[in-house]
């Protein structure tokens, strides 16, 4: 079994298996365009896992490089869950130099939350402070 490799080198991603996942299997993205797709992948820290060349695993991190992060789309295909993948990815979104001296980490989820309090996310210290514009159907 070739070992897992975890690389935020962008040339490596199966865009196309990443908008399939999105736009048909999550939960978040349904119906969501590969042209979107491509142009979020394009604008973020992208962290792929590998198993030789088969991408099973994926991430995203919308940063300014300074102050802010957001973690969103975390993937693992699900013939490669409950291998430890998910935290890898983690460790490495943890430790990508693009968030290393950031002030606020965010993400949100809503069946993942044991896994990424192991990883330091809180529920929000003070949800009062935040506000939102939110679209869920924007895709369909």
């Amino acid at each position: 079994m070739p070992l897992i490799d975890i690389s935020d080198d962008k040339s490596r991603l199966d865009v196309i298996k990443i908008h399939h996942f999105l736009t048909c299997e999550s939960s978040w993205a349904k119906g969501i365009s590969l042209a979107t797709v491509s142009t979020s992948i394009e604008h973020s820290v992208c962290i792929g896992a590998y198993r030789g060349e088969e991408q099973i695993g994926f991430c995203r991190i919308i940063t300014d490089h300074a102050t802010f992060a957001n973690l969103v789309d975390v993937i693992v295909w699900p013939a490669f869950r409950g291998q430890g993948i998910s935290k890898r990815l983690l460790d490495a979104v943890l430790s990508h130099r693009s968030v290393k001296q950031v002030r606020r980490f965010t993400l949100a989820t809503t069946d993942a939350h044991g896994l990424y309090k192991k990883f330091g996310f809180t529920s929000l210290s003070n949800a009062n402070t935040l506000m939102e514009i939110y679209k869920p159907d924007i895709y369909r």
